[in-house]
């Protein structure tokens, strides 16, 4: 191995379902183990909400598209000497093999570290995969690799239904999923070899148990397997859908320590330097004790999302490891980060045992199939640390922060016909059927033969139920310690053992006090306590009778996480509180985070003085605080999730840092914050709380449609929708809440073609300190998180800034905010209308950080220590725009239409000379592409079919086919703008739409409907979703595309910059 100075890594880019948070984490461990050897790391990642891009952390940052091109650039400027491929997921690895393949690493002379790129290859390719297994006598299930349809259906033919088919070379099994008859399997072949030039058809092992191993191994051959993890749904759904239990709980010895046996022989066959994941199909029927039928089921050659769980379940942090091995260093001499006296050799031993549980957010998609399969679906997802199971999954379904208080506590089937069907047929439901099969007296071996799960699971699930039920036939044992002992043992919270018995979670929570019940505090410290841990990585337990370590006191202070990752809640607020941990330094504060997602690097135990994976309810905050002792408490940049429990923490006078508990309930108490701006004279669309669907109706016509509803206290326009007429009013309302005196909600006037900006901002007293001002791209009725963000804004008049500062000035005043603040205004000509208030940190703070240059995380901190100072921001000639991330082709059926409820996934950003340059830059980030081949338009109304005339001329002069319907082609016809005429989907003739989808014709389509016209929207539903499906980009929005077309059209790929942060910066 040559001297290696400087390596660079690619990130994962923006978040999305399939690869999420967890490469964050993997990628800020391996640069800090590589700047530990003195080496340079120059990172391309266009996510600039991800920590690892935080100015401090890699020597030179990119925030440019993971895509050949930029990474030849990037390769050919800073002259690197190797590359570090498994830290950026599923993007990084296929953009390094792609690099590989045309010669550049040779071409430039660099190193591919760690494993090699031909084992990269055979792993990742379905056939090569399976042909390298069978010559070591492995079993695979059976099965043929096709590139066509053609070839696909020989394999079906010889193979039989139902089959399996997978994707190659794709992130998260997309595309992946099982057929059972000609039909359904033609349909998936299309689309899966729409995305992956490669499939896999293979036998479906039904109700097989999918258990994985963590592999690490050096290049001295030495090799240790570091978790096993066991799903607890069978095969056939993806395991970042499935519930995951580590370490396993239902494998004989023999089993266990045959499989690691066959996952080490696989690594080491393939010469795998680092870390990999190996999966397995194991059948449950196979005779047992030393008979074992199983099938390997694929191999990744990098880190993933089964290997951050495995890092945070275990403490052992393999990204850490993994960088320092593909270095050379070997496993013997790497010191375990966790005790500080063993190595990493060592095998870790969990005294505790995780459950992981995914959260989908599915019901944010119009549409969409809340089946479950082979294909990912889930957005984010949650772990919890118990000593018992049940005590972990209960935990686990609190944090997930979806308003249960136990794995009890659901919306149950209505009918038994709906409940059989989410017991076999796997369902986002599926958790809480198992539930009620058992209240319904369903027997564990009926529902083992209907699901497939193992009944180790089934009879704990099963004990759950039986003990809710004694308790609610004895209410008052719950006064009897030894009652109350046991129901917190297996994970009953206070406020469920209060619903149960009729009282308050406040009188359940002193009784148990009283009691002399409270959670153990126990360290994670990988060998089951055989040798001291040296780290604060914590868990409370109800299973234990003494404590791990000693409370911090005063000079701590407790910083609040945001929980699962959720569509309006992402990487985004982990930067912030990453952030805002690390500033408290400073102070001299000791920081306590709170968290529980696997995926993040807030979870990450070195990032703060102590961490303790668990529930951000009141209960388990309050049970720390009550431990800890700290000087108080941060709810302001974890996003909406700690807002949620302000008042409770309040009502028990446990203080709150920065802004009081009182302003934050009249910010997000939608009635007394529009009474608020009435009464400080701040312009707001007309609006009124109203409690019946009468007072609806008449304040809509007063006003005049359209009109906004909007109930109080939510998460990313969650049930805020724009009504039209009263019918959808009507129809909204209902779906939207119980409207009452108790559940009242807000509606206002809603502007069409009105420009939405937001202000980012911290206060210190009443006082702005900072802000900073962007502007959406699309206009207003467009999620914020949706929205394409602009930076700074390039269209505010100087009037409608003064406006808008004074609008801030008083409101900070009035509410004397300290801390984070967000708003968001809508400008209709020369008037300014406030429409949103966050007294908290938002989703745009690491993109506004960015932007300025100025960590507003850190002056957060200055602001709650009355240290901070005023910052006027100097804007450079750079522009910096965010692009979002959606997933809607994992999601079958879901529409891709935009509305002010928010449906992406992530986002990307991007820096350039103009607003162009960097559009062009982000929305490559998010894997689009310009359009080369031809461009489907269909527009609904004249002002948008003239709005669109520039957008197609541009097409005409990049010599790119326009293909519009009757409609849209008569105008452009009259416009002089060359069209192809093609037919309806709805006149079932060809040439439609859909055959120029198969054909391939077709890359973009721009499709500009009035989304809020019900018949125009869903007159094009069929061709949104084909578009999907055949992975053509399709742009929904009239702004969007214009900036998108003459984005596109401006500059070739090779004339945008190639430029790191700091030289946009200095």
């Amino acid at each position: 191995m040559k001297k290696i100075k400087k390596i660079l890594l690619l990130g994962s880019g923006a978040l999305k379902i399939g690869q999420a948070g967890e490469f964050d984490y993997s990628g800020s461990q391996a640069i800090k183990a590589f700047k530990e050897e003195g080496i340079k790391v120059v990172l391309i990642n266009p996510n600039i909400a991800t920590y690892q891009t935080s100015e401090g952390v890699a020597d030179k940052v990119y925030f440019l598209p993971v895509k050949d091109h930029f990474v030849e650039e990037v390769i050919k400027k800073e002259r690197v000497d190797a590359i570090a491929l498994s830290f950026g997921g599923q993007t990084g690895l296929n953009c390094a093999l792609s690099l590989e393949k045309q010669g550049v690493f040779k071409k430039y002379d660099v190193e591919v570290l760690g494993t090699s790129v031909d084992s990269i290859q055979t792993s990742e390719d379905r056939k090569l995969f399976s042909q390298h297994l069978h010559g070591l006598k492995i079993p695979t299930p059976k099965s043929i690799a096709a590139s066509s349809l053609s070839s696909a259906k020989v394999a079906v033919n010889q193979i039989g239904f139902p089959v399996m088919i997978r994707a190659g070379f794709a992130l998260g099994g997309q595309k992946s999923g099982v057929a059972r008859d000609n039909a359904q399997f033609v349909k998936m072949v299309k689309e899966a070899l729409a995305f992956s030039p490669q499939i896999l058809i293979e036998k479906y092992l039904h109700h097989f148990k999918e258990i994985e191993y963590e592999i690490v191994r050096d290049k001295f051959d030495n090799c240790v397997a570091i978790c096993n993890m066991e799903n607890m749904d069978p095969l056939g759904i993806h395991t970042g859908d499935s519930i995951v239990v580590a370490p396993s709980q239902t494998l004989t010895n023999f089993e266990y320590h045959h499989l690691r046996a066959i996952a080490i022989k696989i690594v080491r066959s393939l010469n795998i330097i680092g870390e990999c994941n190996v999966q397995f199909a194991l059948n449950p029927k196979a005779v047992r004790d030393k008979n074992i039928d199983y099938y390997v089921i694929e191999l990744n050659p990098r880190l993933s999302r089964s290997s951050a769980l495995a890092s945070k379940a275990t403490g052992y942090p393999l990204a850490y490891i993994a960088a320092k091995l593909i270095l050379g260093k070997s496993l013997v001499e790497i010191e375990n980060q966790v005790t500080r006296v063993t190595k990493a050799f060592f095998e870790p031993a969990l005294d505790y045992l995780v459950v992981k549980l995914p959260r989908w957010d599915l019901e944010k998609f119009k549409g969409v199939e809340n089946k479950l399969g082979s294909s990912m679906k889930s957005v984010g997802e949650v772990m919890a640390i118990g000593r018992k199971f049940e005590e972990a999954l209960q935990k686990a379904v609190r944090m997930l922060d979806l308003g249960r208080d136990g794995v009890t506590n659901y919306r149950a089937p209505t009918t038994r016909k709906e409940l059989l069907h989410h017991l076999t047929t796997p369902t986002t439901r599926r958790l809480f059927a198992l539930i009620e099969a058992f209240k319904k007296g369903l027997s564990v071996k009926k529902v083992n033969s209907l699901t497939g799960i193992d009944p180790w699971f089934l009879f704990r699930l099963e004990r759950i139920v039986r003990s809710e039920k004694e308790l609610k036939a004895h209410r008052k044992s719950i006064g009897q310690k030894a009652v109350m002992q046991k129901l917190k043992e297996i994970g009953f919270s206070d406020s469920r053992i209060g619903k149960i018995t009729g009282y308050k979670e406040g009188r359940i929570r002193a009784l148990r006090k009283k009691m002399g019940i409270v959670p153990s505090i126990f360290q994670i410290d990988t060998l089951a306590g055989e040798v001291p841990a040296k780290t604060n990585y914590l868990y409370a337990t109800y299973n234990g009778g003494h404590h791990d370590v000693d409370p911090i006191g005063k000079n701590g202070v407790m910083v609040l996480g945001s929980g699962p990752y959720r569509i309006g809640s992402s990487v985004e607020f982990d930067w912030t509180c990453v952030n805002t941990a690390l500033a408290l330094k400073k102070y001299q504060k000791k920081s306590i985070i709170i968290n529980c997602n696997p995926e993040t690097v807030s979870t990450d135990y070195d990032m703060s003085d102590r961490l303790y994976f668990e529930e951000l309810t009141y209960e388990r905050v309050a049970d720390i605080y009550e431990f800890e002792h700290p000087q108080g408490i941060i709810v302001s940049v974890g996003g909406q999730a700690p807002h949620n429990i302000v008042k409770k923490l309040d009502s028990h006078h446990i203080p709150i840092i920065g802004t009081q508990p009182k302003q934050i309930n009249l910010v997000e108490d939608r009635t007394k914050f529009s009474a608020l701006c009435d009464e400080l004279g701040v312009q707001q669309p007309a609006w009124r709380k109203v409690n019946s669907m009468r007072d609806a109706i008449a304040f809509a016509k007063k006003v005049k449609y359209p009109v906004l509803i909007r109930p109080s206290y939510v998460l990313s326009g969650a049930a805020m929708n724009v009504c039209n007429s009263e019918g959808e009013l009507e129809m909204y309302i209902k779906q939207a809440t119980i409207l009452n005196n108790e559940h009242p909600i807000t509606i206002s006037k809603f502007f069409i073609n009105s420009k939405e900006i937001e202000l980012d901002g911290v206060a210190q007293n009443g006082k702005i300190l900072i802000s900073a001002m962007s502007e959406h791209v699309e206009d207003a009725g467009v999620h914020s998180g949706d929205a394409t963000i602009i930076y700074p804004a390039q269209r505010v008049y100087l009037l409608t800034e003064k406006r808008i500062m004074d609008s801030a000035e008083k409101l900070i005043k009035k509410l004397n905010i300290s801390g984070p603040f967000n708003m968001q205004f809508l400008g209709l000509s020369s008037d300014v209308f406030l429409i949103e208030m966050n007294a908290r940190a938002s989703r745009t703070f690491p993109f506004i950080s960015r932007a300025t240059s100025h960590n507003f995380a850190s002056i957060i901190v200055d602001s709650y220590h009355g240290k901070g100072k005023l910052i006027q921001i100097q804007h450079d000639n750079s522009v910096l725009i965010k692009a979002a991330q959606f997933s809607f082709s994992k999601l079958n059926g879901a529409d891709p239409v935009l509305h002010v409820e928010m449906s992406s996934t992530g986002e990307a950003a991007a820096f350039g000379a103009d607003v162009y340059e960097a559009y062009y830059k982000a929305i490559l980030s998010i894997g689009e592409r310009a359009p080369q081949t031809g461009v489907f338009l269909t527009v609904n109304g004249i002002e948008n079919k003239m709005s669109l005339i520039t957008t197609a001329s541009r097409l005409n002069q990049m010599r790119i086919p326009i293909y519009s319907t009757a409609s849209t082609h008569k105008f452009f016809k009259s416009s002089g703008i060359k069209s192809q005429l093609i037919n309806k989907i709805q006149d079932r003739r060809e040439p439609n739409i859909l055959t120029l989808f198969e054909k391939k014709k077709v890359d973009l389509v721009i499709c500009v409907t009035d989304v809020n016209i019900k018949k125009d929207l869903d007159d094009h539903t069929i061709m949104r979703r084909a578009a999907v499906d055949y992975n053509v980009h399709i742009m929904t929005n009239l702004r969007k595309a214009q900036l998108f077309i003459k984005s596109v059209s401006s500059k070739r790929l090779d004339q945008l910059e190639i430029k790191s942060y700091d030289e946009y910066k200095n």
